[in-house]
């Protein structure tokens, strides 16, 4: 299709509006073909989600029933720990965990039928009972969407149904209707801060580059995700792209830009291609490239794919990548805004801020601001994984407990003989938050004051048989590798950090260590050039400050509490608690365990390789 005017993209969106009311079982819109929506995010492909669809495609055909049910591949669903994962419209039936051998009695049951395939709805891991309906599932309905509003209802490479949603309004009228002043000032209206962690708000950063004189300038959206236990960006790039592109035109248009870029890493395969169908298909619409929706505004997206390293989440290391150069940060000022790419006047913002940008423009600052709180608007979107029964995308209004999130949405610890120990937030840069601040409320302000940051939204949740000291040294391990080595605070710093941990949780640690620890973690937070090393202690820092009496046991008794330290552990059977069960004896790689029926059973120290699997799969807490 040829560049489309104004009038085009209403009829576009009305077409497609209807379309997706017959998938979705509106009333007043007539009969509707059966839509199964399948998940197609990197997730539910890796669990076999393609395999599925084909099979179902293939089984479709082979019932001659083509013209009644359609398959859609759609983006990430968000219930990430089920996969792959199929809605089905326009009932709204949620199926999980599925297989190709399920597809013939879905069809023959389901769609043939009406009656829904039972074992392959989803369990409640509390009542056991089976729910239907995706709507009723805690994980779902206690969620409000905004950044991830057309997660799983769309066909993330058909630009008609994105625009069928709503999209590309908020472009038309900012491009339209709006000046540059006019838009700056809604969104500082919203008071939306920025999600890549800092939080800085976003409406003030645009007017300091509107203001920044400069014959060129730049929009650039930070997708170099690389918190451990984070695929927030990722997900929103494979489920919506166009979001993130529409958001990227109205900054433009704020700031008088017509270059803007995509720093998307390379290992998001599944990202990089479905943006860049994004963007190929906004250029053929004319929603994109020169004289777009013939206002006479130009701009131009292109994405450049970085190479993994953590330091180009940084502003100033990402834009040292894109000019070709080592990935490495500079001392601010001046800031992007008056000298970035280039030394030109750049705006970065990641992709789950450019997300919330068109409905922004469409529904106004004044509704975005209406939801959150006082200090924190809208809403914030994590990926809850870890030791939690409901692992997956979560996105709720700023101000909603931790405990809300973790307890009713993610439905708590999966193993009953585990209790809630933490919640890490905020990656290498963040901290961990123990059960006593699980009331915490999610927005900038409590959490910072809890000891953790917002981050850019990884939640992983830690039960009891996590050491607090052993997972201090992953993220300082983590830190180490991935610092630039430019500041010498944070290359030898972190090292030195590391060093002690790993001491440590060997069993020779001292009591001194630790003062030293916090002296060094001073030392890099105050001497390190960018954000990597001035926030790479908060782990450490944060689990001295909840969990010190774990350290204490580790370098004063040689102890680890969580039994998770290999090098201070020797397994051994408390007859006492032992039922006599026999899941140790099983599941030993070694056969270090003897055990008989009735018998407690025993452990060989010297065929025991330290491996755990023993600790793990006693439901009596028998091992010790």
């Amino acid at each position: 299709m040829s560049h489309i005017s104004i009038s085009d993209l209403g009829e576009i969106q009305q077409r497609s509006e209807r379309a997706q009311a017959l998938r979705h079982g509106q009333p007043g819109v007539g009969s509707q073909r059966m839509h199964l929506l399948i998940c197609g995010g990197t997730g539910c492909q890796a669990a076999g989600s393609l395999a599925v669809m084909n099979a179902l495609r293939a089984e479709i055909a082979k019932q001659g029933l083509e013209e009644e049910i359609a398959v859609v591949e759609t983006g990430c669903n968000g219930f990430c720990a089920l996969g792959p994962v199929m809605v089905t419209y326009p009932e709204g039936i949620f199926y999980v965990n599925l297989e190709e051998s399920d597809v013939a009695e879905l069809v023959e049951s389901h769609c043939k039928n009406g009656e829904p395939v039972e074992r392959l709805l989803y369990k409640d891991p509390s009542t056991k009972k089976r729910i239907p309906h995706m709507r009723d599932i805690p994980f779902f309905a206690l969620q409000r969407l905004i950044a991830l509003k057309n997660r799983s209802m769309l066909d993330a490479e058909s630009i008609d149904e994105y625009i069928g949603r709503g999209g590309y309004q908020g472009m038309a009228k900012a491009l339209k209707e709006m000046s540059p002043e006019d838009i700056v000032a809604e969104v500082k209206k919203s008071g939306l801060r920025g999600r890549g962690g800092a939080g800085f708000p976003t409406g003030l950063k645009w007017e300091f580059c509107q203001k920044a004189v400069g014959d060129t300038k730049y929009v650039l959206c930070n997708a170099d995700e690389g918190d451990p236990g984070a695929f927030m960006d990722r997900s929103i790039l494979e489920a919506d792209p166009h979001s993130v592109v529409e958001g990227m035109v109205i900054a433009a248009k704020a700031i008088g830009s017509h270059h803007g870029y995509v720093y998307c890493r390379a290992e998001y395969p599944l990202a990089v291609h479905r943006l860049q169908l994004a963007i190929d298909q906004a250029k053929q619409y004319g929603l994109l490239g020169e004289n777009i929706l013939d206002t006479g505004f130009d701009f131009d997206l292109r994405i450049y794919q970085g190479a993994g390293a953590f330091v180009c989440g940084e502003e100033t290391a990402l834009m040292r990548s894109i000019e070709g150069k080592r990935g490495m940060p500079r001392p601010r000022p001046p800031f992007p805004a008056q000298a970035g790419l280039w030394n030109k006047p750049t705006i970065l913002n990641n992709v789950e801020t450019w997300a919330n940008i068109a409905q922004i423009i469409t529904n106004g600052g004044d509704w975005y601001a209406s939801i959150g709180t006082e200090g924190s608007k809208g809403t914030k979107v994590f990926a809850l994984t870890g030791h939690v029964n409901n692992i997956g995308l979560v996105e709720v209004p700023m101000g909603t407990p931790l405990r809300t999130i973790i307890y009713e949405i993610g439905e708590g610890i999966p193993k009953k003989h585990r209790k809630f120990k933490a919640v890490q937030l905020g990656g290498p840069s963040g901290g961990c938050i123990p059960e006593e601040h699980l009331d915490t409320l999610c927005d900038y302000e409590d959490i910072a004051k809890a000891g953790a940051i917002m981050g850019s939204g990884g939640m992983i949740v830690m039960d009891d048989s996590t050491c607090m000291v052993d997972m201090a040294r992953f993220f300082m391990e983590f830190v180490q590798d991935e610092s630039c080595g430019k500041c010498t605070p944070c290359r030898e710093g972190t090292r030195r950090m590391l060093q002690i941990l790993e001491k440590i949780t060997e069993g020779k640690g001292v009591p001194e260590d630790i003062d030293t620890l916090e002296e060094l973690a001073e030392m890099i937070q105050q001497g390190s050039l960018c954000g990597l090393g001035q926030t790479g202690p908060n782990p450490v820092l944060s689990t001295l400050r909840y969990f010190r009496d774990e350290y204490m046991a580790h370098v004063v008794d040689k102890k680890c509490p969580a039994r998770s330290c290999v090098a201070l552990l020797e397994f051994k059977v408390d007859v006492d608690k032992c039922k006599q069960c026999g899941l140790c004896f099983k599941n030993c790689p070694v056969d270090a365990i003897s055990w008989k029926k009735k018998e407690p059973a025993s452990i060989d120290l010297d065929k025991c390789i330290k491996c755990k699997t023993c600790l793990d799969n006693c439901k009596y807490d028998a091992i010790y």
